[in-house]
């Protein structure tokens, strides 16, 4: 309604724009006319109180005879003067006048200020509108999510209940087979999967609660989740880690640091489809900042999803539910202040993830 009306009342404004001007006309016409009889005060304060509406008079071939409310050095340049008639033309239908017989005079008017400036009001007040359904729909998606990621986080942490139970019997097991001497390198293999089956229990467990930071050495952490997986994945996957001999100090959660190398490690894997070439790599820069890479050989990432791949429910394989980078992204940017993202990337050849974090300077 606010919208029709505006516009009804720019076209009133216009059509009594258009009677001033027709008044102006026959003000004009009158002064031309005039002689010692004529009283022309009246016309004379017509045509000089009109101080908004811009005006060209030209004569039946177009050629300016006279202007009013246009800037003064633009008309001095016939090229200028043209372009502002063409204007005006395009604007409003110019009034045509019969200033003696035979001979006549055409008035070419453009909109006022007022006229201007209620032309745009519309386009403000949409403005506002979408910028009030904006913020309705973010609070709307913002309360969405946070009831998402309170759903995620209760079930992480009954995940990590659930498993509580099995791990204590396998840990009874476990006593057994050392006191049936079984093999001694059974038994440590046995042991790390048991340990990775608690550190499994207490990542899910820290999902929904702020995670305890600690400073770690960012060169053996990582190491450390490399090692592991190297080991339990096939031998057609060509592994590779290199970093710098000297420590790295970083506040971060080591549990859920490993969680996010495993994380980005799968992913490449599964990009190669269990063949290929993976390095993993660190490195420092100038500006306190160091730099994990995760170079793989696989099919590679569109640029267009660079991003989206982050998004939860984001996934191209047919099994999963797609939470690992989402959750890896918010373990990185979220609970340790660091940097996820796609570094490079071309089909068929393979992708490059990149963390930064920032170093700890006192270590």
């Amino acid at each position: 309604m606010i919208l029709w009306n505006t516009y009804v009342f720019f076209q009133i404004f216009k059509n009594e724009e258009r009677v001033k001007m027709e008044y102006w006309a026959d003000a004009q016409k009158t002064i031309i006319n005039a002689d010692e009889n004529t009283e022309i005060e009246l016309p004379y304060k017509i045509i000089s109180n009109n101080k908004t509406i811009p005006i060209i008079l030209t004569d039946e071939k177009d050629s300016i005879i006279g202007h009013k409310n246009i800037d003064e050095k633009e008309m001095a340049l016939p090229l200028e003067a043209k372009s502002i008639l063409q204007k005006l033309k395009k604007q409003n239908e110019p009034i045509k006048f019969e200033y003696v017989p035979g001979k006549f005079q055409y008035l070419y008017y453009g909109n006022s200020s007022l006229i201007n400036k209620l032309k745009y009001f519309p386009i403000a007040l949409l403005l506002i509108i979408f910028l009030f359904g904006a913020l309705v729909y973010n609070y709307y998606r913002s309360t969405k999510m946070a009831t998402q990621n309170k759903l995620w986080a209760g079930m992480a942490k009954e995940t990590a209940h659930q498993i509580g139970t099995p791990l204590s019997s396998l840990m009874g097991w476990l006593e057994i087979m050392k006191a049936d001497n079984v093999a001694e390198s059974t038994i440590v293999e046995i042991e790390k999967d048991i340990a990775r089956l608690q550190n499994i229990t207490d990542r899910f467990s820290k999902i929904g609660s702020e995670p305890v930071l600690e400073t770690k050495d960012l060169v053996a952490e990582t190491e450390n989740s490399f090692l592991y997986l190297q080991s339990r994945f096939s031998k057609q996957v060509e592994f590779s880690f290199k970093a710098p001999k000297l420590a790295i100090m970083v506040s971060l959660n080591p549990a859920l640091h490993s969680w996010t190398i495993e994380n980005l490690m799968k992913n490449a894997i599964d990009a190669m489809k269990g063949k290929g070439k993976l390095d993993v790599i660190i490195e420092e820069d100038k500006a306190n900042i160091v730099k994990i890479k995760v170079i793989d050989s696989g099919m590679g990432i569109p640029k267009k999803q660079f991003k989206s791949i982050f998004e939860p429910g984001f996934t191209t394989k047919k099994r999963g539910w797609g939470l690992g980078l989402s959750l890896t992204k918010r373990i990185v940017e979220d609970y340790h202040k660091g940097k996820i993202k796609v570094l490079s990337s071309e089909i068929g050849k393979g992708t490059t993830m990149q963390i930064s974090f920032r170093k700890q300077l006192n270590h």
